[in-house]
């Protein structure tokens, strides 16, 4: 007879408090252990529900376990096809490759080579800040102010987050940070920028590269206009930088088109795709580089799990989604609703003293006081909703659901957060 989860023993935090390093951190925030999920809940083994607005930090689009993809993954299992191949030619890579090309590089008239890095996203951009420089020839890279893009050394000198880099250890070189769109109200950053690339006495040297994300993730949810997105990439044109979309987190239909970039109108010339892009939350990545910078000697950035055939298969199914414009209808439809509702909250709520952050399904509420997003988290995961806070000093309470989740789920998810809002604030 075969075992089920239901069957296996009960696992106790103190497993983890005894075993684990202290690094782990969401094990923290969300103290309980889970043994399933669907869609946009999970269950922890005491059977309490929870609602995800967290969605692995937004590697679950798609929702959790998603039938299709769940299909089609045992299938493949169950025919012994491959699962590891580093990056040698298989079916399911290649089937993956076909439908990219023909539902979202075509219709997009995008001229991209895809490259499989390793699975992770500070994996992706890694290697587009080594083929930017490799292009180029010059070594500095710009960044901006609250930016994050990885944990990884090259990833972590475009980072802004103090501790994050502080973890590094050792300096980090070869970047230099500049203001995101509205970092300094009523001053324009487009303008602070271009002069500094046009003064040559201005101590930064020519960059190979901007990367940037539209939508700040971790930084605080802090959206980048378009129009702020066209000024960069015209500074990019005029200097002959090479102009990086870290969409890791913002992509794959986060904001409402498959990448974020899209309403803006801009063409980057390198790409970072993780965390969705896999479909079932299975690691996989994607550096996108235009076809003319594609000038790698074979093997010149490898690595052992560039051929992750299952996260493949799911994929390619994930894709689905993007054939018609009905998804990207839906998740528009949600992100009104999540809009309607944060200014409720900062109309209705005035001692949170805050501000709407975010675009689509990534939107958050920024809290003057540290304490109360980080209190509203807390209570929200006592009352069954897993969120988490963002921002340099954690003071955004974010939302980042499945972009599956149904009106039902969404309207639920938000009356646990206008209950926690009104509990810390009658604490």
């Amino acid at each position: 007879m075969s075992s089920t989860i239901s069957d296996t023993p009960a696992i106790a935090m103190e497993i983890f408090e005894q075993y684990e390093s202290k690094v782990r951190s969401y094990s923290r925030s969300f103290p309980t252990v889970f043994k399933k999920a669907k869609n946009y809940k999970l269950w922890d083994i005491n059977d309490k529900e929870y609602i995800d607005f967290f969605a692995g930090a937004g590697a679950l689009n798609y929702g959790h376990n998603n039938e299709k993809m769940k299909k089609l993954l045992i299938k493949y299992l169950e025919e012994d096809a491959i699962t590891h191949s580093l990056d040698m030619a298989t079916v399911a890579r290649g089937e993956f490759l076909k439908k990219f090309n023909e539902v979202i590089l075509k219709p997009r008239n995008l001229d991209y080579k895809v490259m499989f890095p390793g699975p992770t996203g500070t994996n992706t951009v890694e290697s587009a800040l080594k083929i930017a420089r490799k292009v180029t020839g010059r070594n500095t890279v710009i960044s901006f102010t609250n930016g994050f893009h990885g944990m990884t050394i090259g990833s972590l000198s475009v980072t802004g987050n103090a501790s994050k880099r502080g973890g590094a250890g050792i300096p980090l070189n070869n970047s230099v940070f500049m203001p995101f769109d509205d970092y300094v109200k009523n001053n324009s950053s487009i303008e602070y920028i271009e002069a500094f690339l046009e003064n040559s006495s201005s101590g930064i040297d020519l960059p190979a590269a901007m990367i940037l994300e539209t939508v700040q993730g971790e930084g605080g949810i802090n959206a980048a206009s378009y129009e702020w997105l066209r000024s960069i990439e015209k500074i990019c044109r005029r200097f002959d930088i090479l102009l990086i979309i870290d969409d890791v987190q913002a992509g794959c239909g986060r904001t409402g088109t498959f990448f974020s970039f899209e309403p803006a109108e801009i063409t980057p010339d390198i790409v970072c795709l993780s965390k969705s892009i896999g479909g079932y939350g299975l690691p996989m990545a994607l550096t996108l580089i235009k076809s003319e910078y594609d000038i790698w000697e074979p093997g010149e950035h490898n690595g052992t799990f560039r051929g992750n055939n299952m996260a493949f298969i799911t994929a390619t199914e994930a894709l689905k989604y993007w054939e018609t414009n009905k998804f990207s209808q839906e998740i528009a439809q949600k992100a009104e609703m999540m809009s309607s509702f944060v200014d409720y909250v900062i109309h209705e709520y005035p001692q949170l003293n805050a501000e709407k952050r975010g675009r689509g399904l990534m939107q958050g509420v920024a809290c003057k006081k540290t304490e109360i997003s980080e209190g509203i988290c807390g209570e929200a995961f006592r009352r069954g909703l897993l969120m988490e806070t963002s921002g340099p000093e954690g003071e955004v309470f974010k939302f980042l659901p499945p972009l599956t989740i149904d009106q039902e789920g969404l309207e639920s998810g938000f009356q646990i957060v206008e209950d926690s809002i009104k509990a810390v604030l009658n604490n």
